[in-house]
């Protein structure tokens, strides 16, 4: 849309990354993975599909064709292939979750009074995308690509039979957003008739009055159904939808500018645990008999507010990767507000079947789901720095160590970074494990070895980690080029390159080690479920002195334990910190 061109004329396209530096960059973070033999092996392989007139060759001819006719080569394919073509459920696998530092209250009415300042700070900051007046934001002296703002508001997801698309609104101009409690939905509209926002004044009488009309009873949680595997899904939605009345109801939220779920209070627990459940309730809402039935899981933008002072948003990723941000009030025009609309929804016996069934998955899915959420307080990124070491390069050496040290293996991790320095960008991840950390890190418990050299191995490992963010950052990362060359071969017609069928390639993207760091400068958690069964999801928020953990991991697996890793990687952390301050 028109409004979205102001924003990237300034970012340069994402380079096409040469075939030889992704494939060499490929072998690379396969060797501390694998024996001798395989890497052998899978080296043969990549010089077959590299050579001259080879496959390799013509399907980068054919990526950096579309690359010049195109706004981004590789956006839109990996949007549609890793997340409108998952059929996994939305929560805990791919809705990612933001708990935002507690508010000091613990009653409905500043509950309210909270989600009242929210709302409308939500709806100015969605003003200043609008007229284009969105400051622009650097990362490392680079600017940062803004299209993705205007889509945060009126998106949600559409479950389909094979794979799902994005529903944009904004061309009809919404004025209203969704607001959820006790499992009812209301259409609140934000906007007075002379195009206005509403002041804090009206959105917090409005607020009041939905409060009123939504005392707890026995109604179905419609949103549950967003939480069940897409095809399901799918398959429910278009059977609500041939009612009318549960079409202007969906319809209505799924225009809406965004939704704000007010929860219930949930029962107190010890501090330490909190924490964790905080994040938890705003990843999936705490489970059936909680406030997982407020949720709308396809919604792009949903804002959290609990009666504790527990607030936070949880985003549908397909449309955009979110950052946070803040703006104040304005006199009410004296005009009587209609009544909030309340949506209903006519429910028939297999609409109820599909809702039983999708309680029962997702009480099991959160049950099996284990979250620790931590806060690290011996240093931060002030200690790193000063010893000139890159604070994320540090705590993903951490983490390597901390993983060997609980299975004595490396694991295939991705640690997730941004490209949106380029024109439509999306997201890249860096292959963590390096020749350098395995070096270190069986460096490590080796009596015989001195702190020095102990140092300097680590010192290397960090380099190596920091080098390859910064190819990766330049635009040289390998896994969404290498997705592209595949993607190419399939859009071709041609079979699946061997290189892609190899067992060491589905080896070393079993991602058994996910990791995220959320750079803000607020004390904020991001939290996500683990990508594989056997894995974990590891979330980290670096502040000067301290710095934020959430892991998550799956229960059913007997050699994951999210309370384990935790342990192991405050003792990888402090004996880093000993490392570099001896205390003699």
């Amino acid at each position: 849309s028109s409004f979205c061109l102001c924003f990237s004329s300034n970012v340069p396209p994402q380079p096409v990354p040469p075939l030889a530096h992704t494939l060499q960059g490929y072998l690379k973070a396969l060797e501390p993975l694998l024996p001798a033999e395989e890497l052998n092996h899978t080296r043969r392989m990549v010089h077959e599909f590299s050579r001259r007139g080879g496959l390799g060759p013509k399907l980068q001819e054919g990526l950096e064709k579309r690359a010049r006719t195109t706004r981004n080569w590789i956006a839109d394919w990996w949007v549609q292939w890793a997340y409108l073509e998952s059929r996994q459920p939305l929560p805990v696998h791919s809705n990612p979750a933001i708990s935002l530092p507690r508010r000091d209250f613990n009653d409905w009415r500043s509950q309210l009074m909270f989600a009242t300042k929210l709302i409308a700070a939500v709806l100015d900051f969605k003003t200043i995308i609008s007229s284009g007046k969105l400051p622009p934001e650097y990362m490392r002296g680079k600017r940062l690509c803004g299209d993705l703002y205007p889509l945060l508001f009126s998106s949600c997801r559409i479950p389909g039979p094979k794979h799902d698309y994005i529903a944009h609104y904004g061309r009809r101009a919404p004025k209203h957003i969704t607001v959820v409690r006790n499992y009812q939905f209301f259409q609140l509209e934000v906007y007075n008739s002379d195009g206005s926002r509403m002041t804090e004044g009206q959105i917090h009488s409005q607020l009041l009055r939905i409060r009123s009309q939504s005392w707890k009873t026995d109604k179905e949680p419609m949103g549950i159904l967003t939480s069940e595997h897409r095809h399901t899904w799918g398959e429910a939605y278009n059977r609500l939808l041939k009612d009318k009345l549960n079409q202007d109801s969906v319809r209505s939220i799924e225009t809406g500018l965004f939704s704000l779920c007010l929860d219930s209070p949930v029962m107190r627990i010890s501090d330490e645990k909190y924490a964790s459940r905080k994040a938890a309730q705003v990843l999936h809402g705490g489970g059936t008999y909680s406030n997982s039935g407020n949720r709308w899981f396809d919604k792009t933008l949903q804002f959290v507010v609990g009666e504790d002072g527990s607030w936070g948003l949880l985003y549908e990723q397909a449309t955009a990767e979110v950052r946070s941000h803040k703006p104040e009030p304005k006199r009410a025009p004296l005009v009587p507000l209609p009544m909030p609309k309340k949506l209903y929804f006519n429910i028939d016996r297999e609409i109820k079947w599909d809702i039983e069934q999708a309680k029962q998955n997702l009480d099991i899915l959160i049950n099996d789901l284990d979250v620790n959420v931590f806060n690290f307080k011996r240093f931060g990124k002030d200690l790193l720095k000063a010893h000139k070491l890159s604070p994320n390069s540090c705590i993903q050496v951490a983490l390597q160590l901390a993983y060997y040290r609980s299975v004595t293996v490396l694991c295939p991790t991705c640690d997730i970074a941004s490209q949106r320095m380029f024109r439509g960008g999306r997201t890249e991840v860096i292959r963590s494990p390096t020749e350098q950390s395995l070096r270190f890190i069986l460096a490590f418990d080796d009596p015989a070895l001195t702190r020095e050299a102990k140092l300097e191995l680590f010192r290397d490992a960090v380099d190596a980690y920091s080098a390859l963010t910064d190819k990766v950052l330049d635009g040289y990362g390998i896994d969404r080029h290498l997705l592209g060359l595949k993607l190419q071969a399939i859009n071709e017609g041609l079979s699946i390159p061997k290189i892609f069928m190899d067992t060491a390639f589905g080896f070393a993207t079993h991602w058994k080690l996910r990791t995220g760091q959320m750079p803000t400068n607020t004390d904020s958690v991001m939290c996500f479920g683990p990508l594989v069964p056997d894995g974990y999801a590891v979330c980290y928020n670096p502040q000067a002195d301290h710095v934020h953990f959430s892991i998550t991991a799956f229960n059913c697996c007997k050699e994951t334990n999210a309370e384990t890793l935790a342990s192991t990687l405050k003792d990888s952390l402090c004996v880093l910190q000993e490392l570099l301050q001896p205390t003699v």
